[in-house]
């Protein structure tokens, strides 16, 4: 049994760049797999894949998830040092973010790798039934993996059995075509889809694994130009549609107070806890605006927006706006409870000292507020220190799979008029008090993808697809985007006040970016590179066994 984690940890060792720190190894293993760590029962096999939801994929949530996914998109706006090169395209092989999600989605598949290979050799007189479960979950949750991997970076290692390569001494993987992995991932979801529970909380189930089925195959149709696999696509979606017993909820801000964890709209969420750092979601502390919310110092998201681009799409009656970020007046009774909640200024100043800012005006007069849950006391206990509050990431929800439904609906046409996909994506526009499409096109689905999962770290995925689909028209969509511009106060005489809007004017950018497409999909970083130089060679397809 010790041979084999001893193997693991080595594999751990070598793709995560983690060879020269003891504080790898160091963490305590209260959620991962040890060598004294045996698989007696089904509930130790439910007790270490546990570990598959929570701890492995901290350091991607932290930061690249919505570095890329939000801001690189265009969606949030954030300037600063290495976070501010992904609003700017500017990042390198050298960028400490693109880093440390490449080692945190990879050790998400060694974690799930361990269950996939090695429990079924440790769980000796288990029940088979446990087992497959088991290794279906780890499967499910190695795929979604490989979902980020191969829409951030494109071609990649897939790292199918750490065991075996440690073994045969074949430590120095090439990169894997893209394809390929869509494939390997394919080949996960099936098995996860034939043997998960149709319900388990928290965890992935059958229908989990089917709305990734139809999200990969968007994707790849988009990526191949191919109906074939948009018709799975919408084949899997309206199976999860129809069939799952999931449900829209019916305010959408309720999506995101952290009572709601696991809700019938949940599909997969990544399960985080407070306590401590490494096991909490870190969201709140990168995006609350400052200590009124949180009660506390982590609260560092002053300085971001939603970009300009993204409010100038959101329409004034949408009801989702204010879920997602917050601007002058609005009012928030679940934050800073104690004081009968909380409303936004642009500025707040101290009421013993004038002089005094408590929040200062934002670059786009605007702040998060999707994620932003408030203090200790306003969630009974759900928030901490360590960048550690319970709320659950959301990775895949049903309002995903309507829409889902009507892009594969839609195909490679320029609009669908198909009843059945209308139906769904207003049901998702309805929520949002948005009256009907009597057709949509491709840029109508998108942009309701973008408000509906703004803050979610969807839309780059979206982005990506577009680009599948027409480079051209997807790079100049990036390139047009209004994402530099700002607001800067009014000077001169008789200036309106700072808590008003007439008080500041809105300035376009004196320098811009340029995306080009060598910026689509991120550099390798350069410490795997330096590790493993064949991670600098071209391509290779994947050699399934």
């Amino acid at each position: 049994m010790k041979k084999y984690f001893k193997y693991n940890l080595l594999i751990i060792l070598i793709f995560l760049a983690t060879s020269c720190s003891k504080d790898f190894l160091n963490i305590a293993p209260q959620d991962k797999l040890t060598a004294g760590n045996f698989y007696k029962n089904e509930a130790d096999i439910r007790a270490n894949t546990a570990s598959l939801y929570g701890y492995p994929w901290f350091d991607f949530n932290d930061r690249l998830f919505w570095l890329a996914g939000d801001e690189m998109a265009g969606n949030v706006y954030y300037t600063y040092d290495q976070e501010g090169q992904f609003f700017y395209f500017t990042y390198t092989e050298g960028n400490a973010y693109i880093s440390s999600g490449w080692k945190s989605l990879y050790r998400v598949v060694s974690y799930a790798n361990s269950v996939i290979n090695d429990m079924p050799v440790a769980a000796t007189g288990v029940d088979q039934g446990a087992i497959t479960r088991g290794v279906a979950e780890a499967k499910f949750v190695r795929a979604v993996a490989y979902y980020m991997i191969a829409e951030l970076w494109g071609d990649a290692p897939i790292v199918e059995n750490t065991t075996q390569l440690v073994t045969s001494n074949q430590m120095m993987l090439p990169r894997n075509t893209r394809k390929t992995i869509y494939q390997f991932m394919e080949k996960d979801l099936l098995f996860a889809e034939a043997n998960l529970p149709a319900t388990d909380a928290g965890r992935a189930t059958k229908w989990a694994a089917k709305g990734m089925l139809a999200k990969l195959y968007l994707t790849w149709g988009q990526s191949e130009k191919s109906q074939t696999y948009f018709d799975k696509a919408k084949t899997y979606a309206a199976d999860v549609i129809t069939n799952s017993g999931l449900s829209l909820m019916t305010n959408y801000a309720d999506l995101f107070k952290v009572e709601n964890n696991n809700n019938p709209e949940s599909l997969f969420a990544l399960q985080f806890i407070q306590g401590a750092y490494g096991i909490g979601n870190s969201r709140q502390a990168n995006w609350a605006r400052g200590s009124i919310i949180t009660q506390n110092t982590e609260c560092w998201g002053g300085g971001i927006s939603a970009t300009y681009d993204f409010t100038q799409l959101v329409k004034t009656n949408d009801a989702r706006r204010s879920a997602i970020y917050m601007t002058l007046g609005d009012v928030y009774p679940e934050l800073n409870k104690k004081n009968g909640g909380y409303t936004y200024n642009i500025v707040t100043r101290s009421a013993t000292d004038a002089n005094t800012v408590l929040e200062f005006a934002a670059p786009v007069l605007n702040n998060m507020k999707k994620y932003v849950i408030g203090s200790s006391d306003d969630t009974g206990g759900k928030v901490t220190t360590g960048q550690a509050t319970a709320s659950n990431q959301y990775i895949l929800r049903l309002a995903d799979v309507y829409l889902i439904y009507t892009e594969a609906a839609l195909g490679l046409g320029s609009t669908t008029s198909d009843a059945t996909a209308l139906q769904y994506m207003n049901t998702v526009r309805s929520r949002g008090g948005l009256d009907p499409l009597t057709t949509a096109s491709f840029m109508d689905i998108f942009n309701e993808r973008r408000v509906e999962f703004c803050g979610e770290s969807l839309f780059w995925f979206d982005i990506k697809r577009f680009y599948y689909r027409d480079a051209a028209s997807a790079l100049s969509y990036i390139n047009n985007q209004k994402r530099f511009h700002v607001y800067n106060r009014v000077t001169g005489t008789n200036v309106p006040d700072e808590n008003t809007f007439a008080g500041y004017t809105i300035t376009p950018p004196t320098t811009t970016a340029t995306i080009e497409a060598s910026k689509m999909f991120l550099p390798i970083p350069a410490s795997e590179v330096l590790i493993n130089p064949k991670l600098n060679q071209p391509a290779v397809d994947y050699i399934f066994q």
